[in-house]
């Protein structure tokens, strides 16, 4: 598998390598907006949504449910190595694949420790059905759930929505995999002292972190997620461990593995946070979580130069993977599925072209870029390859901000001719205006 890896063209390695490195934590879990400016996001839900059309167009298409696409195969590959080699009698781990993406805030940022000052809470980064109901944006929403119900090792999987800047590795749907294992009755009252205190930070808590009952967890973790990785990527891979902050676990770690020389960080991970275990009535059990992208992993293992084509409907991309997955589909037990070799072939060469728009905010406070690439999202589809920042300045004696941006399109399955895309970027230019209050120049 290795070999494989070494053999993706630089041109597409780039792509995903940038896009890893880019935007790791925003796949997994969610890192700290340590140093930003604190506003309370839990006021700023918008009362109507902030949904579009195309969003709600996607929800229920379950792309990591249906057999022989990359996502099931990678899903499969992660859940027949948990299954097989580790689960026992103790820890048999159940799979949950079919949660509704809807959840509450409560479920998503608070039950997850998320401060409301968190900027995974605010509505630019966050799709919101309006009051405390939302699209989740991570599987581990369904954690606690899980955690009361008593399921002592679990793995989630589903769609996560995030808007998002637009390129080859970002799409405001993607879909993730989280796995819990609880070890009962792992807290020593005569060595650990109170299962929970309130007034530790755990965080930052060295005493804490250097527990015997929170080492082993924190070795089991890191040995369990090795040996899943090498199961799924090869077995001479060269993995290293990253000190990290998320809101639902201390200590956090991230995972990097050696990618064609470079270390790429591939999921997040650590010891589930004490006061989560303690609200679900685990106070005397620890825990380990983590937390990983497939679409990530898939581009990788197979060479998959744009995240556009898990979402297409084309032969020519479901084709080259068809028949992988050799297993009985009425059985519930998995079977290995073997990838080797497993190459996506381009099929298409079909030219972009881009157009510029360029236009004057009239309120910055209320302008983001996410709000920008979600209209053009809505209005372009996923005709739109790529949207480029490629200037921006300030106006000094009209007090105003100019942005310009660059947007590229390119259709995976044709050609697209010049008066379709000129027809595109009129009706993006008619609209601009109104719907994010800015000015075109």
């Amino acid at each position: 598998m290795i070999k494989i890896l070494r053999n993706i063209s630089n041109s597409n390695n780039k792509i995903i390598k940038d896009g890893l490195n880019k935007s790791f934590t925003g796949m997994n879990f969610y890192c700290s907006n340590i140093g930003e400016k604190k506003i309370d996001y839990t006021k700023q839900i918008p009362e109507n949504g902030n949904i579009s059309k195309a969003i709600t167009e996607k929800i229920g298409k379950n792309l990591h449910c249906k057999r022989d696409h990359p996502l099931n195969i990678i899903k499969k590959k992660i859940q027949y190595h948990f299954q097989n080699e580790l689960s026992d009698k103790e820890h048999r781990f159940q799979f949950f694949d079919s949660f509704e993406p809807k959840v509450t805030v409560k479920e998503n940022f608070d039950e997850l420790l998320f401060p409301v000052d968190h900027i995974g809470r605010s509505a630019n980064d966050t799709y919101y059905f309006g009051g405390d109901q939302l699209l989740r944006t991570h599987t581990s929403a369904h954690q606690s759930q899980l955690l009361r119900s008593e399921k002592k090792a679990f793995l989630v999987t589903g769609d996560v929505y995030r808007r998002d800047t637009i390129d080859a590795v970002h799409y405001p749907v993607f879909h993730q995999m989280e796995g819990v294992k609880v070890f009962k009755n792992k807290v020593n009252n005569f060595i650990d002292g109170k299962p929970f205190d309130e007034t530790i930070d755990y965080y930052e808590d060295s005493h804490y972190k250097q527990l015997s009952s929170v080492k082993d967890v924190e070795n089991d973790l890191k040995q369990s997620l090795e040996s899943m990785i090498r199961s799924v990527v090869g077995q001479d891979l060269k993995v290293r461990w990253i000190d990290a902050y998320f809101p639902f676990t201390s200590p956090s770690f991230e995972m990097e593995i050696l990618f064609q020389g470079e270390w790429l960080e591939v999921l997040g991970c650590g010891v589930v946070h004490p006061k989560i275990m303690n609200n679900c009535g685990l106070s005397n059990d620890r825990a380990w979580a983590f937390g990983i992208g497939l679409e990530r992993l898939a581009m990788i293992l197979f060479n998959i130069p744009d995240i556009r084509l898990f979402w297409t409907n084309d032969n020519r991309f479901h084709n080259q993977f068809k028949g992988i997955d050799k297993s009985d589909s009425s059985s519930s037990f998995l079977s290995d599925i073997n990838i080797k070799g497993v190459q996506f072939q381009q099929f298409s060469k079909y030219p972009s072209c881009f157009k510029d728009v360029s236009f004057w905010i009239e309120d910055e406070s209320n302008f983001h870029e996410n709000k920008f690439y979600e209209f053009v999202r809505e209005s372009c589809g996923d005709l739109v390859e790529r949207v480029d920042l490629v200037d921006k300045f300030t106006n000094k004696k009209l007090n105003k901000t100019s942005h310009c941006y660059r947007i590229h399109y390119r259709s995976m399955d044709r050609n697209l001719t010049n008066e379709e895309i000129d027809l595109l970027q009129f009706n993006l230019r008619e609209k601009l205006e109104n719907h994010l209050s800015v000015k075109l120049r």
